[in-house]
């Protein structure tokens, strides 16, 4: 049973993602007053099943449709069976599942409704994240930066380092945390670097029948293809300045770069594709950073991590070095952004996704069937 929220002090927040990689959802809790961290609770991982997952892959890039509809049912289902695990939620943060992301031309589509997950698990849930942002000129993406701040103050840093998502799609979050707050200028730059795991995984179950490359083995006994490494460097989006924000599928000629090279060549070449967008993307940093922890499925692939080691000029680890999570980071920043929506603090700025001012916005929906939505700039 849900406790009523308070407008101050501790919320028990749980925050739910399901990303790009299509591998399932993950679920988390967090003790926040959507300024600082105060705890760090329970989490959960629901895993698609494979004909979850072909659903997922038939509506990526879809609008509406069949498709879309047959992916909204899997993600609200996937999502009620894990979130109702978990008791003593004051609130709940539901990104659902982005299916199509074109914030210059058509918006962002993120499927789930959070009304009737609030309605199913009797807690109102913070949801439509994206949308306010876009239509104030941002990218929409990436949104975990304002967590990453609160993350680098909770373990103590106070010089700036660089928080690497490496999820389906790499995004980077520079943190300035000699800043009060993440909003004010120059206290965060993000953005998303490039495609990351999506194209390895991609063409690990076209090949291979495999989910991923397990701990690098396949790129491991190939090598990069430099001329396909070129080909892809010379993409106009390393050329933009950030903030921007990429779709699943911006890169899906990728697999053609590689298309006659081995298992092994290809996946080596598509893993350092990752990597060289990764430096490309340090470039735009104000400054150098004292170090680089990384988080999502990239940190656990040892050739990759490898590579970034060897390509950039800082110390390179996986978040569990200064006791963070990597597996539910992203779920405990949806967690974090929804008592920031719930109280009307900004959840994005002009250095995180371009949008013209600081806004927090999203739909609150009470289990009730009542909805608040709120834009607070």
């Amino acid at each position: 049973m849900a406790r009523a929220i308070s407008k101050s002090g501790p919320v028990t927040a749980l925050g739910a993602m399901s990303g790009t990689s299509l591998d399932g959802v993950d679920a988390a809790v967090v003790v926040t007053d959507g300024h600082v961290i105060m705890a760090f609770g329970g989490s959960r991982y629901h895993a698609y099943d494979a004909p979850e997952q072909s659903v997922l892959e038939a509506a990526l890039g879809q609008w509406q449709g069949a498709e879309v509809d047959a992916a909204t049912d899997v993600i609200e289902q996937a999502h009620l069976a894990v979130l109702e695990q978990f008791d003593g939620i004051d609130l709940v943060g539901f990104h659902g599942q982005t299916l199509a992301h074109a914030p210059r031309t058509r918006g962002t589509l993120q499927v789930g409704d959070g009304g009737w997950l609030a309605e199913a698990l009797g807690i109102p849930v913070v949801w439509d994240f994206r949308s306010a942002d876009v239509e104030l000129g941002g990218e929409g993406a990436p949104l975990a930066p304002f967590f990453h701040f609160a993350c680098a103050k909770h373990i103590g840093e106070t010089e700036p380092i660089v928080f690497l998502n490496l999820g389906g799609v790499g995004n980077l979050t520079y943190v300035d945390p000699s800043f009060a707050r993440p909003e004010v200028t120059g206290a965060l730059l993000a953005f998303d670097t490039g495609p990351a795991n999506a194209p390895v995984n991609d063409l690990m179950r076209a090949r291979l029948g495999q989910a991923y490359d397990v701990d690098g083995k396949v790129a491991r006994q190939g090598k990069v293809e430099q001329g396909a490494l070129e080909l892809f460097l010379a993409e106009p989006y390393f050329a933009r300045m950030p903030p921007k924000s990429l779709d699943r599928n911006d890169f899906a000629e990728m697999i053609a770069l590689v298309g006659e090279l081995s298992d092994a060549d290809a996946t080596a070449t598509l893993t350092g594709m990752c990597a060289a967008a990764v430096l490309e993307g340090m470039r735009h940093c104000p400054k150098q950073p004292t170090r680089v922890l990384v988080t999502g499925g990239g940190r656990k692939n040892p050739v990759l991590m490898e590579m970034l080691r060897a390509a950039l000029d800082c110390p390179v680890a996986a978040v569990e070095t200064v006791g963070l999570d990597g597996d539910m980071l992203e779920a405990q920043a949806f967690a974090y952004l929804a008592v920031r929506v719930a109280r009307g603090l900004p959840t994005s700025c002009p250095g995180t996704t371009g949008v013209r001012a600081a806004v927090g916005g999203g739909t609150v929906s009470l289990p009730s069937g009542d909805v608040l939505s709120v834009a607070e700039g």
